[in-house]
């Protein structure tokens, strides 16, 4: 009878182990930012909205910095609509990072270094002469 109650014990405190492990694995993945080998990272929401920026983690939060995203513009004159890079930082508020909850995070992908993205992203990261 007391082998059976060790033994039922045993059990009972390798399960709680078992589980606190689990929960602190799972905690430290949380915070981190997936390695993409991209210096850039294309981030979609579940909203809709895809920036293009440098991916940081920042627990419940990823933080993006140097953050562009696609706008869609309509000369007037012709009509003709193009899509253009924007990049963020001059809106009144002037913000240098963009903080989104990874529960609004649809995913992530690398951008390519020799990428149309990348290169418009170089050409207006690049000071003017």
């Amino acid at each position: 009878m007391q082998t059976f109650a060790v033994r039922t014990i045993a059990l009972a405190l390798a399960v709680i182990a078992a589980a606190l492990c689990w929960i602190g694995w799972q905690t430290a993945q949380r915070g981190k930012v997936p390695d993409t080998g991209s210096a850039y990272q294309s981030v979609a929401l579940i909203n809709g909205q895809l920036y293009f920026g440098r991916l940081e983690a920042a627990g419940d939060y990823l933080s993006l910095r140097d953050v562009f995203y696609v706008q869609t513009r309509q000369n007037p004159e012709t009509r003709a609509v193009a899509n253009v890079l924007v990049k963020r930082g001059a809106e009144p508020h002037q913000p240098d990072r963009m903080l989104i909850s990874s529960r609004q995070v649809l995913l992530i992908e690398p951008v390519k270094a020799d990428s149309p993205v990348a290169k418009l992203i170089a050409e207006q990261n690049t000071p003017p002469k």
